[in-house]
């Protein structure tokens, strides 16, 4: 019996499956100083501990998307080492935020596969828990890869796709306990905006661009222990059309949430992920631009307001046009991710 991990292969997996994920992950303030190396996000709650215990909170908590990279590194040794690629994600919810010091764990349970009619591949479905040290919950999402199979005639006991909210709906989302508004320092936070600033149907070009570099890329995903082997393995890449590794998903919707900034100064907390898709391929050396959408609004509580924003990124192309699919769904070449989630804005009512 071999000692080594070939990775999971479409026909292992199966219907409610439940995998514990190695390896436990103790977030760190290098983690934090590190992203925002790789990302340079400016959001003034994650960036300093005197503005978060002004906003009620005992210190600044990470960006919950660096909850959200390692989380995800847990889960590929087992998920997706041998995937063609992520597809998407729904069903997000940040439950609790994490602070340095914290210990992150992950579990997945198996909620969908259907096999592809080529009978090489398939589309495993799967719901992730981020745990604490404490045992509680932090972050919850479902995403769906496709994964290889390791034998093409091998039969799939049992398939099924799983019925999936198109939207997470305000009233599930979770506030940190403590946070509170009150004092919010629109000045040192940025800008001015408001959730009363903010009217659906909005649109907001975030102006600036930023190169994702072959160093940076395979940094990022060597930092949250990611191994799947598109983004690494350029022997096997070079058999693929393209000839190149991927880019990890995870780092383009990084780097689009921090040039979403410019505009949504004062929406850096992420409450939910409704949904993902990367539409197009990125690979490193093109610069990546943004545009943002807001969906949908709600008051959560007095002084805290949700914005639903879809975050639409491409590649060498300017959003000044707000590039977007046309009628039938299809999206220009240019666009690379379309990125629907809820953020935490504070409310002057």
């Amino acid at each position: 019996m071999s000692k080594t991990d070939p990775g999971n292969y479409f026909e292992d997996f199966r219907l409610g499956q439940i995998i514990r994920h190695a390896t436990p992950r103790t977030v760190t303030a290098g983690d934090v100083a590190l992203y925002t190396a790789l990302y340079g996000p400016r959001f003034a709650l994650f960036s300093s501990d005197e503005f978060a215990r002004s906003c009620g909170l005992r210190a600044a908590p990470v960006d919950p998307l660096i909850a959200f990279h390692i989380v995800f590194g847990k889960t590929v040794p087992d998920i997706s080492l041998n995937a063609v690629a992520n597809l998407g994600y729904a069903e997000g919810l940040f439950l609790a935020p994490v602070f340095p010091g914290d210990t992150l764990t992950a579990t997945s349970e198996v909620i969908g596969l259907k096999e592809n009619s080529n009978r090489k591949t398939g589309v495993v479905y799967v719901r992730t828990t981020g745990e604490n040290q404490d045992g509680e919950p932090v972050l919850s999402y479902v995403r769906w890869v496709m994964v290889r199979k390791r034998d093409e005639a091998a039969q799939i006991a049992g398939q099924k796709v799983p019925e999936l909210r198109a939207a997470v709906p305000a009233s599930d989302l979770m506030i940190p306990k403590t946070l509170d508004f009150g004092r919010y320092d629109f000045a040192l936070a940025g800008a001015p905006h408001a959730f009363e600033d903010y009217a659906i149907g909005e649109k907001i070009d975030h102006v600036d661009g930023m190169a994702i570099e072959e160093a940076e890329h395979q940094l990022a995903t060597r930092l949250y222990q990611n191994t799947a082997k598109v983004h690494f393995n350029q022997f096997e890449r070079a058999k693929d059309p393209s000839g190149r590794r991927l880019v990890y998903g995870g780092v383009v919707i990084s780097t689009a949430k921090a040039l979403s900034f410019n505009g949504l100064q004062n929406a850096g907390l992420i409450l939910g992920i409704n949904g993902g898709r990367h539409v197009n391929p990125y690979f490193a050396g093109a610069t990546v631009f943004a545009w943002s959408e807001v969906l949908d609004k709600a008051l959560l509580e007095p002084g805290i307001g949700a914005l639903r924003l879809r975050l639409v990124a491409t590649k060498d192309r300017p959003c000044t046009d707000l590039p977007d699919k046309d009628a039938s769904g299809a999206y220009p070449a240019e666009v690379i991710l379309d990125f629907d989630y809820w953020a935490a804005v504070p409310a002057r009512g």
